[in-house]
């Protein structure tokens, strides 16, 4: 009798964690980034491993935001100056003198099929969605894939970035100047 009634409590704290873990599971969490002085979003089910800078090898002929190539983990993968690709201005200061020893490399998620990561000038932590005030629209000119701003307790705007939508964006995957 006492092992079913412990099979019976071991069921029901299943069943609790399992309705929390789905109920949380929901919650949007982002990581916060920081690139050419603007603050980004980046959800964490679309985003993939953290790199410190590494060489970036040059291609050549390529738009002023795709900065080369670089070796990680025993791929190539495409590097990305996220401010300059939202800005889509030509590149004024070489990512050479904008890399600090908080520059990061943050790769797409593999599931995205798109071998890139973006380079940021920091990481700044993570975010939920309590943690913001307001929501708008981006601005005209905004590419695409920033699907929103937000705004945070103490009013500053962090633009949200779809990762999945910058990985099917005709823009971002046509390299070639």
């Amino acid at each position: 009798m006492a092992n079913r009634q412990s099979l019976k409590e071991l069921q029901e704290r299943l069943a609790q964690r399992l309705s929390a873990a789905r109920s949380e599971a929901v919650t949007v969490s982002w990581l916060a980034v920081e690139a050419g002085g603007q603050r980004y979003l980046f959800p964490l089910v679309q985003s993939g491993e953290i790199f410190s800078w590494t060489g970036v090898r040059p291609v050549p002929y390529t738009k002023p935001w795709y900065l080369g190539v670089a070796a990680l983990r025993g791929g190539l993968q495409g590097v990305v100056d996220l401010a300059q690709l939202v800005q889509g201005g030509a590149r004024s200061v070489s990512p050479g003198e904008r890399v600090t020893s908080e520059s990061r490399l943050v790769s797409l998620h593999g599931a995205l099929g798109v071998n890139a990561v973006l380079l940021i000038d920091r990481l700044l932590g993570l975010r939920q969605p309590a943690g913001f005030v307001r929501v708008d629209e981006p601005s005209a000119g905004t590419p695409s894939f920033v699907t929103r701003v937000l705004t945070d307790g103490e009013g500053r705007s962090w633009h949200e970035v779809d990762l999945q939508a910058l990985a099917g964006d005709p823009e971002f995957l046509a390299i070639a100047a």
